[in-house]
């Protein structure tokens, strides 16, 4: 089941939190490290979503998880397969949350969506790119439609940034206390 999230709301970030901590919870306790695994390019407004997102995680000093992506080290179509396998080797056991852009529909424009289950980078952009994650978050930063990649190019950035917040702060509240 996907959650969608208004990105307006002033409690976005606690709705987020909550229905992450419930997807969290219901994955087996077999796992040994929390990962996040924030997909997206700094060289695309639209698609700098999840760099912004891992650059903000990257800042909160929490030694409780792992970043991927950021914007001085994103993770994007052509590196996606090398970091997974790093992931791989570097945690044997992780529990992987993936981050995304991605294009909707017109009413949910700056929603957030958390739900378990891989996320499908690049598929907005009809990229046929392998699924990641145990769990996904994305943040829906323009409209689907025609012409994917001139939208992503001209989303604007401080949209992006504000969604990138939001979610940042909902991820920092929904880790279960016991992992920090």
């Amino acid at each position: 089941m996907i959650h969608y999230i208004d990105g307006a709301l002033q409690d976005a970030p606690r709705e987020l939190s909550r229905h992450l901590r419930a997807c969290i919870e219901t994955h087996p306790a077999g796992w040994s490290d929390l990962v996040f695994l924030c997909i997206g390019t700094d060289r695309m407004t639209g698609d700098c979503l999840g760099p912004c997102v891992g650059q903000l995680l990257k800042s909160s000093s929490s030694s409780a998880f792992s970043v991927y992506g950021t914007l001085e080290t994103p993770v994007h179509a052509l590196n996606l397969p090398e970091t997974c396998h790093s992931i791989s080797v570097l945690h044997p056991h992780p529990l992987i949350i993936a981050v995304d852009a991605c294009l909707g529909q017109k009413k949910h424009l700056g929603y957030m969506t958390v739900k378990n289950g891989a996320l499908f980078p690049g598929a907005g952009v009809s990229k046929k790119i392998p699924p990641v994650g145990d769990i996904s978050i994305t943040g829906i930063v323009n409209i689907a439609g025609t012409l994917e990649h001139l939208t992503l190019q001209t989303t604007r950035l401080s949209f992006v940034i504000a969604l990138a917040d939001q979610i940042a702060q909902g991820i920092l509240k929904g880790i279960p206390s016991n992992i920090l």
